[in-house]
């Protein structure tokens, strides 16, 4: 998550803002685009728009993250 340029805090906006979908193996999914306007990590050039996408499986009594993917625009 850290090396592919969300915090943790992002994860978490990403997850109770936007609409969860259907992931594969039962997991679920969602996107959520920040405003960004910053270089970023993974290649240093600036961007507009940063995108969190967290897949997730939502048990009973907690979320528990698998992945983080990132994507970064400028539209």
């Amino acid at each position: 998550m850290t090396l592919r340029g969300a915090s943790e805090e992002e994860v978490r906006i990403a997850i109770r803002r936007a609409k969860w979908e259907t992931a594969k193996l039962g997991k679920l999914k969602t996107k959520y685009r920040f405003d960004f306007n910053k270089v970023s990590l993974t290649n240093q050039k600036i961007y507009k728009y940063k995108t969190v996408e967290p897949i997730f499986a939502d048990e009973s009594d907690k979320i528990v993250v698998i992945t983080v993917k990132v994507y970064y625009s400028n539209e």
